[in-house]
């Protein structure tokens, strides 16, 4: 207990109570004849609460950006000061607040209130990196003073690291302290990537190990997803011939015809030139997901693989003695070995899937993107390129697979087949060849 003397007989108590085992430490303020000496017109009083975040985790760029402040509102959301905003940031909370909380990468204090906050402030500010700390947190709360219940004012302080089943064993949405990424994509590390984690890790010791399990069963989960896509792109593929030979036929001036010849030349087939880019498109969420999952992920902190020391940071193979803009001074080799399978997978990708007339930039692409992954992944968790590089090397082993199970040529007699059964337009192709001839005949006229 700490008592802060006011004058004579009157004072504030802080009181401690620790539990053993136990996660939170109730913290109560005790108030004796203080409502004297602030006036009755003002029965509040503020609550000064903040410290210094000390960098504890290997990158400190993620682990600043993932450095705030959150809060939730009594009876409603839960809201934050946005982290990457350069210098800090602050919001004033009117309405009264249930609880606030200091939070970095993998831990977090929170402050609750037992009967809420009447309203609060809360500011964070920006520290110099060489300080070894983060940033600074502060919260000024509204508390009550006298009133009928009492003077005494409970609350509880929570040491909490940010595992998202010990959070919401607590209640009070404490989960929202992980941050899981967009709505949209939240649910897939919910229910899918967190539950799969906390089942393996009961057999498995090695979270690298348990990563190249998640990677296989995400890549069978899509699979019929990527069979389809490489379908798709056999069809293209062998249906070249005849496109080289639409091409012939109509002279540079004439690409507007060129086009819809090819498009007819599909529809009469039943290929669908999007056919494989949907499918990628559908696996983007599972991408994003693990994209926000990794560096929230307390389990896998300070866990090794191979030569990586903390799946949760960026592994290095070779420290630079400068510092390359936007790469960092270290070399990360699962960035590298990432880059390399994106690059190869790609290519096969294209080659599979080439026409008579591939797409303006798309053999740039291939080598800028591996690139530029290279660039934002080397300071990135080492667990997530662990991830992508062998979700690469499964995708490459399904596509062997695959060739396997399609015959080409059957699947070009299949094609001549349906060439030979009549075509019934849908409304929406009649209305795009009925804007493509308007077109023509206004550059006609």
């Amino acid at each position: 207990m700490l008592r802060l003397h006011a004058s004579d007989g009157n004072f504030i108590d802080y009181i401690y109570t620790l539990k053993p085992d136990d996660l939170k430490v109730d913290f109560t303020i005790q108030f004796n004849g203080v409502e004297q000496l602030i006036g009755k017109n003002n029965p509040m009083i503020d609550l000064n609460w903040s410290i210094a975040l000390r960098q504890q985790e290997k990158g400190y760029k993620w682990e600043d950006q993932y450095s705030t402040i959150y809060y939730k509102y009594f009876e409603d959301e839960v809201g934050k000061i946005n982290p990457r905003k350069g210098g800090g940031g602050s919001a004033d909370l009117t309405t009264r607040v249930e609880w606030i909380a200091f939070k970095q990468q993998f831990f977090s204090t929170v402050l609750l209130a037992e009967k809420s906050f009447l309203s609060a402030r809360v500011s964070t500010t920006k520290l110099p990196e060489e300080s070894n700390h983060l940033k600074t947190c502060t919260s000024v709360m509204s508390i009550p003073v006298g009133g009928p219940d009492g003077d005494r004012v409970n609350m509880t302080f929570f040491f909490v690291p940010n595992h998202f089943k010990t959070l919401k064993a607590l209640g009070h949405e404490m989960e929202d302290l992980v941050d899981l990424g967009w709505p949209f994509i939240s649910w897939i590390n919910k229910w899918f990537v967190i539950n799969i984690f906390n089942f393996f890790e009961k057999y498995i010791a090695n979270y690298g190990i348990i990563i190249i399990i998640l990677t296989i069963i995400f890549k069978l989960i899509v699979f019929p997803l990527s069979y389809k896509s490489y379908l798709s792109g056999a069809k293209m593929r062998v249906l070249k011939p005849q496109v080289d030979e639409l091409t012939k036929k109509f002279s540079a001036d004439k690409a507007m015809e060129k086009q819809q010849a090819t498009m007819a030349l599909y529809r009469k087939a039943g290929v669908n030139p999007m056919g494989g880019c949907l499918p990628a498109l559908l696996q983007m969420p599972i991408w994003l997901a693990l994209f926000r999952f990794f560096p929230s992920s307390i389990e896998l902190r300070q866990q090794s693989f191979l030569w990586a020391t903390d799946l949760s940071a960026y592994d290095s193979i070779l420290n630079l003695p400068f510092t390359i803009p936007a790469y960092g001074d270290h070399v990360s080799l699962f960035t590298l070995l990432m880059a390399i399978s994106m690059m190869v997978t790609t290519k096969i990708n294209m080659d599979q899937t080439s026409t008579a007339q591939p797409m303006p930039g798309m053999k740039v692409m291939m080598y800028l993107m591996p690139v530029m992954m290279l660039v934002w992944f080397n300071s990135y968790a080492s667990g997530l390129s662990l991830y992508y590089f062998f979700s690469n090397v499964f995708s490459y082993i399904q596509q062997v697979v695959t060739k396997r199970l399609v015959n080409e040529d059957k699947l070009l007699h299949k094609l001549k087949e349906n060439q030979k059964k009549p075509v019934k337009k849908s409304g929406f192709q009649a209305r795009l060849e009925k804007m493509a001839k308007e077109q023509q005949a206004k550059q006609r006229r």
